[in-house]
C-alpha cells in the first residue's frame, strides 16, 4: 500500500469533530491555526517520517480540507475529471457541458496555491450526483500539478466520453 493510500485511510478514520475542525480551515493556510496544524501533523507527520514518498505537506493539507468538506466515497480508478464529466445530465446537457467545461478550464489553469475553490466546486458537483472518487489518485495528481502532463491527462479524461454514454457531445 502506498503512503498516499495510508494518508487517505487516516482521513477516512477521522472522527466527526476532527473533520469539522478541518472544515473550519477551508481556504486557510496550515499555519493559521494551532489546532488545525496539530490535527493535520498528527496524521501526516508519522507517514512522512516513515517515507519521503508521503504526499507533500501542501498537497496533503489541501486534500485533508477537501475531504473534510466533501467526504465522497472512495473508489479506485474514479478520477475527478472523469467523474465530473459524468455529472452532466438533465434537460439541456449541451448548455451544462459548456458551463462545466468553463469551470473545469478555470480549475486546470489554476496554480496549486489557488486551486482549492475550484476543486471544492468540482467535488460538490460530483457529490451531488452521489458518485465516487479515487482520493489516492487525486492526491497523487495534485502532487504533480505543476507538470503540464498532469493537467493534459485531466483534460483528456474530461473530454473523453465514458463507454456506454449515449450523449452526443
Amino acid at each position: 500500500m502506498s503512503e498516499t493510500s495510508h494518508f487517505i485511510d487516516a482521513l477516512t478514520r477521522l472522527k466527526a469533530g476532527d473533520l469539522s475542525l478541518l472544515r473550519l480551515h477551508s481556504g486557510q493556510d496550515l499555519d493559521e491555526s494551532i489546532q488545525g496544524f496539530d490535527l493535520f501533523t498528527g496524521i501526516w507527520w508519522p507517514l512522512r517520517q516513515r517515507s519521503q514518498r508521503a504526499p507533500r505537506r501542501d498537497v496533503a493539507w489541501l486534500v485533508a480540507k477537501l475531504f473534510a468538506k466533501c467526504p465522497i466515497t472512495r473508489e479506485q480508478n474514479k478520477t475527478l475529471a472523469a467523474q465530473l464529466r459524468r455529472t452532466i445530465s438533465g434537460k439541456d446537457p449541451d448548455k451544462e457541458l459548456q458551463q462545466t467545461r468553463r469551470r473545469f478550464d478555470d480549475l486546470l489553469l489554476s496554480p496549486l496555491h489557488s486551486i482549492e475553490p475550484h476543486l471544492q466546486w468540482a467535488l460538490d458537483k460530483i457529490a451531488s450526483k452521489e458518485l465516487t472518487l479515487d482520493w489516492v489518485k487525486l492526491t497523487d495528481d495534485l502532487s504533480y500539478w505543476e507538470r503540464d502532463s498532469t493537467r493534459l491527462k485531466w483534460a483528456e479524461e474530461f473530454l473523453n466520453k465514458s463507454k456506454g454514454e449515449n450523449h452526443a457531445y
